[in-house]
């Protein structure tokens, strides 16, 4: 077969396979209300639904590199795809709470090395030049997965069932199945590498108790919980046996001179804080629109999505920029872009008017694929071909621990800073309040009645929440340019000029 058209064939298998595993990262996010009345389960209960994907995720991804290497490439993403599909389909046949839970882990583990395989097998398919190319595709997966996965999990929700957010996965998992099969080259495989059991246990335990930690924390309270507070501490003790072990053991789980690479280092750094600017905007919007504005659940997800156009339109020009452009400099617009966006959601309010949410979306999803698509090239850059599958399956998981820190970040400031915006305006209600006694006058407030005042509450409360999504999006913005002072320390490739 001729290689440019086998090349193009096994980019689109890993792209199935990446935007599959991609969009069942919020795709089911939308449809827990209709899961929690379906399954009998309490909003405590459901929450495990996307809890456990998350640890199971989480835990088994390290495994990539050490999976790959013993069995092959190729027949850890076969067995994969496969798995994660099977696992799609019993989750949408669960007829209990207990049962999705237990698919749902499942779920999370056999999709674990799909992203990172993904990323191995483009990298390794396209020679240095085409990298750019190559990482292009494979961050449109990645990127506009979750952004799109709760426009399309709400639209399958509302028009269909909840089970065919788990059932849509089925002709993906199918052919990308066939595609694995039939185009891409199993890789040599090295039977005597041993399995750092300590190593990883050290490593599976801190992620997932960390995980377990930043999923629950605010819903029973973070350090006044004795569980979160218990899982904090062994997700610290866990890191510290981890790095102490790697540094001292003759063969590592993770072996410490992959952290050499500065280019590489530094991308984990820098990736970690795309995954908190990521997935937190998109956590913390829908419920913006929905309570705050009373957008429709189908019209939310629709305002959202040009924020996944503008992510592909970037990542498709950068891709094709290739080296041209120092990709430092590609990464430098990509975040002030990125703060902008944030800076001008500073300024929102609950009667924001929907051209205003798509063309921010827009910058937004610009920068972001201007950023992704040159720091995954240049990451990869400098690193030995060796080190590849445990290397993307770092920055993986990098990008998947900055996501869940910065949704668990952004949620706890917005209940903290609203209960303090709420007591700062109450402070203003007083019986010597001017603007209060003309409203009354008005008609506007009853004071003199218990639903007058209750009313006068839920206002109170309504300007304090939105203050507050504000206040998170401010600090947002600075997580995003503290990203520029990393940009001078990466090295631009010797062979970056080249085509």
């Amino acid at each position: 077969m001729n290689p440019a058209r086998r090349r193009l064939l096994v980019t689109v298998t890993v792209m199935l396979s990446t935007i599959m595993q991609a969009l069942d990262t919020t795709i089911a996010n939308v449809a827990l209300p209709n899961m929690q009345g379906t399954l009998s389960a309490t909003q405590d209960q459901i929450s495990w639904v996307l809890t456990s994907y998350i640890v199971g995720a989480a835990i088994f991804m390290p495994m990539t590199g050490f999976l790959a290497a013993r069995f092959g490439r190729k027949r850890l993403f076969l067995a994969s795809v496969i798995g994660f599909t099977l696992s799609s389909m019993l989750c949408g046949a669960a007829q209990s709470l207990e049962q999705m839970v237990l698919f749902r882990l499942l779920q999370g583990v056999f999709g674990a090395a799909l992203v990172p395989l993904s990323q191995a097998v483009l990298l390794d398919s396209h020679p240095p030049e085409k990298h750019g190319s190559a990482m292009a595709l494979w961050g449109v997966g990645v990127m506009v997965g979750p952004i799109l996965g709760p426009t399309l999990g709400g639209y399958l929700t509302e028009y269909y069932d909840w089970r065919w957010v788990f059932y849509i996965n089925l002709p993906f998992g199918v052919l990308a199945g066939l595609g694995l099969w039939l185009f891409v080259d199993e890789t040599a495989t090295d039977r005597a590498r041993r399995f750092d059991l300590l190593g990883f246990a050290f490593l599976a335990l801190g992620i997932g108790t960390l995980q377990m930690a930043l999923d629950r924390g605010e819903l029973l309270g973070w350090l006044d919980s004795t569980e979160v507070a218990i899982e904090l501490s062994l997700a610290a003790l866990c890191g510290y046996l981890f790095v102490t072990h790697s540094l001292t053991h003759a063969h590592p789980f993770i072996n410490p001179t992959i952290f050499r690479d500065r280019n590489f280092s530094l991308g984990l750094m820098m990736i970690f804080a795309v995954g908190i600017i990521l997935l937190a905007t998109m956590a913390l919007m829908p419920p913006y629109l929905q309570h705050l504005a009373d957008y429709p659940v189908v019209t939310t997800g629709l305002v959202l999505a040009p924020r996944g156009i503008g992510t592909m339109a970037a990542m498709l020009i950068a891709g094709r920029l290739g080296h041209r452009v120092d990709d430092r400099y590609k990464i430098g617009a990509g975040l002030v872009l990125i703060a902008v966006s944030l800076w001008e959601m500073t300024f929102f309010t609950p009667d924001v008017s929907r051209s205003e949410l798509v063309r921010t979306g827009i910058v937004q999803g610009f920068g972001l694929g201007f950023v992704f698509v040159p720091l995954s090239t240049l990451a990869f850059a400098t690193l030995a071909r060796e080190h590849r599958n445990e290397g993307t399956s770092l920055f993986s998981l990098m990008r998947n621990i900055g996501s869940s820190i910065g949704i668990a970040w952004m949620m706890s400031l917005l209940a903290h800073n609203t209960q303090a915006n709420h007591a700062a305006f109450a402070s203003y209600i007083t019986d010597f309040s001017l603007p209060l006694r003309q409203a009354a006058e008005a008609g506007v407030w009853n004071l003199d009645t218990t639903a007058g005042l209750r009313a006068l509450n839920d206002e109170v409360t309504r300007q304090a929440q939105s203050l507050a999504y504000l206040q998170d999006f401010h600090i947002m913005m600075w997580v995003t340019l503290a990203g520029l002072l990393m940009l001078p320390l990466m090295r631009r490739p010797v062979n970056a000029g080249k085509q």
